[in-house]
């Protein structure tokens, strides 16, 4: 039996097409999985952060504003919205340039090309556990980065090597280090997807008209990419945003809260503290500021009209 004909129940006042609802009985099932899996936990967050919710066993109590109250007064969380703020125009420039030049590098058609992308995507597929554990262990006191620095004559200055995640001034930048290191294959390859979709013969009329070099990417290249450098700095502000993972296993937050971002606070008030109603107050801040930033971003791309 056809999905058209399973539909001869409905009454033909409610629909002029019958064929115009089999779209939605397709989509149904995507939606009710969403339904079940995002939306209404979403709702449940929302409903919880206008609450006092710290005895599991008992159910939440109503109690308005005050989280956000609480959250006003909260010197942690806004030294951590400094610090996530920090790690987002630190690491999201790197992330929008870096990888369209790595992925105009590895456009070339070259012999042996096709190992050079390998080699700049691997970082991807690795485990950001091992990852952080691997650069964990390069930035401990007797590292492999400090070993090298100890016996490079050019930096007198350093005796002792860095203190890369032991120290306030380094531990976000050390930090920030890895998520560039991590991300930079992933949008290198969604540039080259674009980079590859551009006719060579665009770049063979530009060369006859004196645009070649680097000249031709100033004229060529980055006017017909804005759609992915667009995609690629709302992704990447919006992961850098949400940043966790990194934080979890190289610093702990520390030292002195230095390196703890909005969601490692949210995972430390909701599953150490116990704090849920809280912790959802600080789920809800942070999905404002990801919806102000992704809104701030298209419209500084002239992505959304005025």
């Amino acid at each position: 039996m056809t999905t058209f004909n399973m539909l001869h129940w409905i009454p033909k006042n409610w629909i002029v097409n019958k064929q115009q609802l089999i779209p939605y009985l397709f989509l149904f099932p995507a939606l009710l999985v969403l339904g079940l899996t995002v939306f209404w936990p979403a709702l449940q967050a929302f409903y919880l952060s206008f609450t006092e919710y710290t005895d599991l066993s008992q159910p939440p109590q109503w109690v308005g504003f005050k989280n956000f109250r609480l959250l006003w007064k909260d010197a942690v969380f806004w030294q951590t919205l400094r610090n996530t703020l920090l790690y987002l125009a630190g690491v999201v420039p790197i992330l929008v340039i870096a990888p369209l030049m790595l992925a105009i590098l590895v456009n070339q058609k070259l012999r042996g090309i096709s190992w050079f992308r390998a080699f700049y995507y691997t970082p991807v597929v690795i485990s950001m556990v091992v990852a952080g554990l691997a650069w964990k262990w390069l930035y401990a006191e007797n590292g492999l980065l400090n070993q090298m620095i100890n016996q490079t004559p050019f930096i007198p200055f350093i005796q002792s090597g860095i203190p890369w995640l032991t120290s306030p001034k380094w531990a976000i930048f050390s930090v920030m280090a890895v998520t560039v290191w991590k991300g930079l294959g992933y949008y290198m390859v969604i540039y080259l997807a674009g980079l590859q979709s551009i006719p060579a013969d665009v770049y063979e009329a530009a060369a006859i008209d004196g645009s070649d070099g680097i000249s031709k990417h100033w004229d060529i290249t980055i006017p017909l990419m804005k759609p992915y450098l667009v995609l690629v700095a709302v992704i990447s502000a919006i992961s850098a945003t949400k940043v966790f993972e990194e934080v979890y296993i190289m610093t702990q937050g520390g030292p002195l809260n230095s390196s703890k971002t909005i969601v490692y606070y949210l995972y430390e008030q909701a599953f150490q503290e116990l704090e849920m109603s809280y912790a959802c107050t600080i789920g809800l801040v942070l999905f404002l500021v990801i919806l102000s930033l992704s809104i701030l971003n298209l419209k500084l791309t002239n992505r959304i009209p005025n």
